[in-house]
């Protein structure tokens, strides 16, 4: 499938910008899995220390954070990210990277005049044994805003973004047939969504590749293709939103995936700032469009 955009073969290097970006996002993973470690509902502690934490941040970064409820004055786009681990991981890429990727994007627009509302979100119990059930946080946050009457113009859910591989055939795909449009190479970073959200997909991922330092490959299909609706996303769908995933593919590519070792140490920083990096780019293009 041919997406919008001119593509890349390679990462690039980091501008040095994007070298202290690397250094945050680093930290903020090392924070969520190696200091506050496993995090969901058999280890509550845990799972409060990340939301104070994440409170935390966003209260630093300028931020006025609330867990429950926003006053709204404008269409608004929202970037979230689950910040459980499941049951016997400490979650570095699933989802560390995607939290401390919401958290530095939150960082970026926090002193940004922008058109649209925009709203950073840190989900709770997208994992096992909530995931994709009545109990997921997101489901509930969704329905509560449908509940309002609220209008969200994009949701944009970032889901294990920090591994890549260069290895031949490092990358796999839910069905053989998608292996032969789709590079055997796990170097690039994804773009996910459902049929009824693929004009959503194409405006990010063309505005993703204006300024793309990163390989990047775009697929809008059927919600029951394994792996599609496997994050937040999903719950925004449910409800009648927009939304696209971005993501690394996770167990398509990611030895690690839903395990012990996925630990701080096999996330690739580079490349993981340079999809942060161009997600802040896309995010300022979807905001002015």
């Amino acid at each position: 499938m041919r997406m919008p955009g001119k593509n890349i073969s390679k990462a690039a290097t980091l501008s040095p910008d994007e070298v202290t970006l690397r250094d945050e996002l680093r930290a903020d993973v090392q924070k969520l899995a190696r200091e506050i470690g496993e995090r969901n509902m058999w280890h509550y502690a845990q799972l409060n220390a990340a939301a104070d934490f994440i409170e935390d941040s966003f209260s630093r970064a300028g931020l006025t954070p609330r867990r429950h409820s926003y006053e709204l004055h404008a269409d608004i786009l929202l970037i979230g990210a689950h910040y459980d681990s499941v049951f016997g991981s400490p979650g570095a890429n699933d989802n560390g990277s995607g939290v401390a990727a919401m958290l530095a994007l939150a960082r970026r627009f926090s002193n940004t005049k922008t058109q649209h509302t925009m709203r950073f979100v840190a989900f709770v119990n997208e994992e096992a044994p909530y995931f994709l059930s009545g109990e997921m946080g997101s489901l509930v946050y969704a329905g509560r805003c449908k509940a309002r009457g609220e209008k969200i113009s994009a949701m944009i859910s970032l889901e294990t973004i920090g591994y890549f591989s260069d290895a031949p055939h490092s990358q796999t795909y839910p069905s053989p047939g998608l292996g032969m449009f789709y590079p055997k190479v796990g170097n690039f970073i994804g773009f996910v969504s459902n049929v009824h959200s693929r004009d959503l997909l194409r405006r990010v991922i063309a505005l993703f590749r204006k300024h793309a330092k990163i390989p990047s490959e775009g697929a809008a299909l059927p919600a029951f293709v394994p792996g599609v609706s496997w994050s937040d996303q999903w719950s925004f769908w449910r409800n009648g939103y927009a939304g696209i995933m971005v993501t690394d593919t996770a167990p398509f590519r990611y030895p690690h995936y839903h395990s012990a070792n996925d630990t701080p140490d096999k996330l690739d920083y580079d490349r993981f700032t340079l999809v942060v990096s161009g997600m802040e780019k896309a995010i300022q293009g979807l905001d002015e469009l």
